[in-house]
């Protein structure tokens, strides 16, 4: 194995092509630049120290606007304005968590059968836990998964909840036939979906998880959907074109087959990947189970993404602030189905990606320096 390392000069070219990649990646975020002066006028205040103070004379509309890193109130904003600011704010589905009972199994289902890419992986011995993130390119400008195996869980309850994640793909039936020869469960054979014409399939992975493979052209984005349950659909749209800042995408009813869908998100369905929510006639609650977790989005400001999602019926979970060790903002929150979402500040999402591949390079040159004393 020592005669693959890379050599020392290599290594040193390595993490300086890292750093350089990274300080690039805002731009590749697929999201627009906000200038000062136009965060001042979100919220019809002033920027101070790169905070957006609302004037006075909002003081007592009932949202707290431009709170500090600690935590403390500035004054008030009405929903109205708070509404306008969670629709500008930068914001994209950056990863969704689940839970599986064998983590190399599944991302060798993953990466041969989906033709999805092991990005990193990461274990926390003292916390009994290990990550896998994998997707279709890189995370700081796709949506991708973060499985999480806890020591000894081997498997999980998926619940009545929780539906399907949706991948697009250039060809349904050969995919299925791959993913048939790999040992795969294919629930729904390629055809037609009910109503439409659309070619899709329903697969499951190792731990039960649902996919269905949706028949599409070439797109930035081929981890497209998640798809969640919810008992009152009207009241789901609600909250997350209000709290989160989403768009209806569209909405689809089937009295045929009793269920509607709504597709939520930040851009269109064949360039982001969307949120797919599913009401079926009469069903109010649903079983979450334990497997499935949340999905994280991007923010350019915690504090204000939780108060408006307080604003707006949601319960925030994690208040805002900087988590310990690696001091990334976050905050998390649920909806009013119980679903968990956790809001990461972009920035310190970015620098979070460039410590660790800058550590991943720091580690190789160790090793290149123990090769050739």
């Amino acid at each position: 194995m020592a005669r693959l390392l890379l050599p020392l000069p290599f290594a040193a070219a390595a993490a300086a092509s890292a750093s350089s990649s990274l300080h690039l990646a805002a731009s590749r975020l697929r999201l627009p630049a906000v200038s000062v002066a136009r965060r001042e006028g979100l919220f019809g205040g002033r920027a101070v120290g790169g905070a957006v103070r609302a004037p006075a004379r909002l003081a007592r509309r009932g949202l707290c606007a431009g709170a500090e890193p600690g935590g403390s109130a500035g004054t008030a904003v009405s929903q109205e304005e708070a509404l306008e600011w969670a629709k500008k704010d930068r914001r994209r589905l950056l990863h969704v968590v689940y839970r599986v009972g064998d983590l190399d199994k599944t991302i060798k289902f993953y990466t041969e059968c989906l033709g999805m890419k092991l990005l990193r992986k990461r274990d926390i011995p003292e916390e009994r836990y290990t990550n896998a993130f994998l997707g279709y390119g890189p995370e700081d400008s796709h949506f991708v998964v973060e499985l999480t195996y806890n020591y000894g869980v081997e498997s999980y309850d998926i619940g009545t909840g929780f539906g399907h994640f949706g991948i697009a793909v250039d060809d349904v039936a050969k995919t299925v036939d791959l993913i048939k020869a790999k040992g795969g469960t294919v629930t729904r054979e390629p055809g037609p979906v009910k109503g439409g014409k659309s070619v899709i399939a329903f697969i499951e992975d190792p731990d039960g998880y649902k996919f269905e493979l949706i028949e599409r052209g070439p797109t930035p984005e081929p981890l497209c959907q998640v798809m969640l349950r919810v008992g009152d659909l009207d009241r789901a749209i609600n909250f997350y074109e209000k709290a989160f800042g989403m768009e209806l995408l569209r909405k689809r009813d089937n009295p045929e087959y009793k269920y509607t869908i709504a597709m939520m998100g930040y851009g269109p369905e064949d360039k982001s990947a969307v949120l797919e929510l599913t009401y079926n006639y009469g069903v109010k609650e649903y079983d979450k189970g334990n497997a499935y977790a949340q999905i994280a989005i991007s923010t350019d400001d915690v504090y204000k993404t939780a108060e408006v999602i307080r604003l707006n019926g949601g319960q925030i979970t994690r208040e805002p602030g900087p988590l310990p060790g690696i001091n990334t903002k976050i905050t998390a929150c649920t909806d009013p189905d119980g679903w968990k979402t956790v809001f990461v500040d972009n920035i310190d999402f970015l620098k979070e990606l460039e410590e660790r591949a800058l550590l991943k390079v720091s580690t190789l040159n160790l090793v290149q320096q123990e090769f050739f004393l």
